[in-house]
C-alpha cells in the first residue's frame, strides 16, 4: 500500500466512524435493538418486519453495523469516503439476500441502507461484492475470526499482545506453507525488498505477470495492493470450492479472476453515468489486498488503540485492556496560534465564535475596514480573519488545519465532533475553499439540533457557493435526506435557483433520480413555469 492510500486510510480512521458511534451502536446492539444500532451507526433499514425470517432476526440481532461500515471500501476518487454504488451482500437465504447499499455520490452524505430480498432496480448494474461467507467483517459474534484470513493465532509483523516483531523475529527465507503467519511475513518483505514481481513468483502466482490481452500488468497489481499471501489463499480457496472464475472490485475498477492460472483481467470503469453491469459477486477486498489496518499499525501511523475495540481484539487477542477508551480519537480542538501581521511582528491569536481575537483595538479594525471598503486588501491577522469567513483567500496553517477538521467531521456525518468544534471557538461563520458554509454541509449530518442553532447564528438560508449552488440546491445534488430539504424549505429557502450552469432544482432532482423528492420537483415547475428545462427532463 504506497504513501497515498496510507494517508487515505489513516484519515478514514480518524474521522469515518467516530467513537461515540462505535459506543452507541454497541450499546443498542447489546440492549437487542438492531434497529437502534443502525440508527446509530447512520444505517437506514429498508426491511419490511413482515419479510423477517427468524434466521435473519438472528443475523440482525448481532449485526455490528458500526463494524460493517469501519471494513467498508472507501478510497475512490482520492477521497476517504465509502466507495459508490455498491451493493455488499452480508447473508443470503435462499434467493433473498440481506445486504446494504453505499450511497450515491462520492462526497455526499455517508448514510448506508440496509435491505433485505433482492436489491432494488436502480443496484441493478452496481458492484457487487460478497461477505456471506466473512461474517468477521459484519457479525459480532464472528469478529474474533479476522485472524483467519492469514490462518494463524497472530497477525503478520506483531505478536498476540499487540508488540512489534523484532527484525531478528522475522524468517530470513521462505519458511514454508506450514506456518501460514511467516510466510506472509516472508512475502511482504520480499516485495518491499526485491519488487511485487519476485514476491508473486515465490507466492506461485507468477501466472498473474503473464502478458496477454485485457491483462493487468504489474503496474496494476501495485496500484491493487495485492497482499501475495492473501491473495494465494484466496485463489486456492476458490479452487477448492469449484469456482473457476469470479470478479474482483477496486474502487470502481473490475476485474474477471480466472483461478486456474491463476489470471486477472481488466474488465472496466463503472462510474455514475455509466455503470458497467457485474459478472457475479466479488470477494471483500480483505482476502485479498492489504489489510488497512494491519499496513497503517506496520508503519506507525496508527496504534491499536486507535482500532474498532472488535478489530482490536481480534487482531490481538493477547493484548491487555487498555486504560483509556479504545477506538478513534476525539476531534482537535483550536488551540491559540501565531500570525506574521504587518511590519513581520508575530502576533499571537485565537479563534472565538468563529472570529480572530487578535491583539488589535477596535480602531485598528474600523480602519482596516475602511481600507477594504475603498477597494484596499487586507493583511496579516485582518486578511486571516477575512481568508476564514469567505474562502476566497488561502488562510495561515493553523486555520487550514482547524478548518480541515471541521470539514472532515462534517463530510464523514459526525454531528457530535462537528457540534464541538463549532461549541470550541471556531462558529458558525466560515467558508471553505469552494465557498461553501455550514448550511451547504449540513445535509452531510444530522441536522436536527444544528439548523436552528445555524439559523439563530444569522446564517443566510440563500447563501451560494462559487457555483451558485445555495445549500437546498447542494442538499438535493449531493443526497441530502428528504427530512432535510424539508426544514430548509421550511426555513424559507428558495426554490428558483439557477445555478452557473443554467441548472435548476428541477433538472437536479431528474438527473440524481430523486424520486423522494418529487414534490419539490412538482413544485419547482408549478411555482416557476418560465425556469429553464434540460433535455430529457419530464414535464
Amino acid at each position: 500500500m504506497n504513501d497515498w492510500e496510507l494517508s487515505i486510510w489513516r484519515t478514514a480512521r480518524r474521522y469515518a466512524v467516530p467513537r461515540w458511534m462505535i459506543e452507541r451502536a454497541t450499546e443498542r446492539r447489546l440492549a437487542g435493538d438492531w434497529r437502534g444500532a443502525c440508527a446509530a451507526a447512520h444505517i437506514d433499514v429498508d426491511i419490511d418486519p413482515a419479510d423477517l425470517t427468524p434466521e435473519i432476526e438472528d443475523d440482525l440481532r448481532h449485526l455490528a453495523p458500526d463494524l460493517l461500515r469501519w471494513h467498508l471500501p472507501r478510497g475512490s476518487q482520492q477521497l476517504t469516503t465509502v466507495v459508490i454504488n455498491r451493493v455488499v451482500v452480508l447473508a443470503r437465504r435462499g434467493a433473498d439476500l440481506l445486504y446494504v447499499l453505499t450511497p450515491p455520490v462520492p462526497a455526499g452524505a455517508q448514510r448506508l441502507r440496509l435491505g433485505f430480498g433482492p436489491p432494488p432496480p436502480e443496484a441493478a448494474d452496481f458492484l457487487r461484492e460478497d461477505w456471506s461467507g466473512h461474517r468477521c467483517l459484519w457479525d459480532a459474534r464472528r469478529a474474533g475470526g479476522l485472524l483467519t484470513l492469514w490462518g494463524g493465532d497472530r497477525p503478520p509483523f506483531f505478536h498476540a499482545d499487540g508488540t512489534p516483531l523484532t527484525d531478528a523475529e522475522l524468517p530470513a527465507g521462505d519458511p514454508g506453507p506450514d506456518d501460514p503467519v511467516a510466510r506472509a511475513e516472508w512475502l511482504t518483505l520480499r516485495r518491499d525488498r526485491d519488487g511485487l514481481e519476485k514476491a508473486l513468483t515465490d507466492a506461485g502466482l507468477d501466472a498473474l505477470l503473464a502478458r496477454t490481452d485485457r491483462a493487468v500488468n504489474v503496474g496494476w497489481l501495485r496500484v491493487l495492493a495485492i497482499d501475495p499471501a492473501l491473495f494465494d489463499r484466496m485463489v486456492r480457496g476458490l479452487r477448492e470450492a469449484g469456482v473457476e472464475q469470479t470478479c474482483l472490485t477496486y474502487q470502481s475498477y473490475r476485474f474477471r479472476l480466472d483461478t486456474r492460472l491463476p489470471h486477472l483481467r481488466f474488465l472496466g470503469h463503472a462510474s455514475v453515468s455509466s455503470p458497467a453491469v457485474p459478472s457475479g459477486s466479488a470477494p471483500p477486498e480483505q482476502t485479498w489486498r492489504e489489510l488497512p489496518d494491519l499496513a497503517l499499525l506496520r508503519a506507525g501511523r496508527i496504534t491499536p488503540e486507535e482500532l474498532h475495540p472488535l478489530v482490536r481484539d481480534a487482531l490481538f487477542p493477547a493484548r491487555p485492556p487498555a486504560d483509556r477508551p479504545v477506538g478513534p480519537p476525539d476531534p482537535e480542538l483550536p488551540t491559540p496560534f501565531r500570525i506574521r501581521c504587518r511590519d513581520r511582528e508575530w502576533h499571537l491569536v485565537s479563534l472565538r465564535d468563529g472570529r480572530l481575537d487578535m491583539p488589535h483595538t477596535a480602531e485598528e479594525q474600523r480602519r482596516e475596514q475602511a481600507v477594504v471598503a475603498l477597494g484596499g486588501t487586507t493583511t496579516g491577522c485582518f486578511a486571516a480573519q477575512e481568508a476564514w469567513a469567505n474562502g476566497r483567500k488561502r488562510p495561515p496553517r493553523a486555520l487550514r488545519a482547524f478548518r480541515r477538521e471541521l470539514l472532515l467531521r462534517f463530510q464523514h456525518g459526525d454531528a457530535p465532533g462537528v457540534t464541538r468544534l463549532l461549541d470550541a471557538g471556531l462558529g458558525p461563520h466560515f467558508r471553505d475553499g469552494l465557498g461553501r458554509g455550514p448550511l451547504h454541509l449540513l445535509h452531510l449530518v444530522d441536522h436536527e439540533e444544528l439548523l436552528p442553532r445555524l439559523l439563530a447564528a444569522g446564517l443566510d438560508v440563500d447563501a451560494a457557493d462559487r457555483d451558485g449552488w445555495t445549500p437546498l440546491f447542494t442538499a438535493v445534488t449531493e443526497g441530502g435526506s428528504e427530512r432535510y430539504v424539508r426544514a430548509l424549505l421550511e426555513a424559507g429557502a428558495r426554490t428558483d435557483t439557477v445555478d452557473r450552469q443554467g441548472r435548476t432544482l428541477a433538472t437536479m432532482i431528474h438527473h440524481r433520480r430523486r424520486t423522494d423528492l418529487r414534490f419539490l420537483h412538482e413544485k419547482v415547475r408549478r411555482d416557476h413555469p418560465h425556469l429553464p428545462r434540460h433535455r430529457g427532463e419530464p414535464d
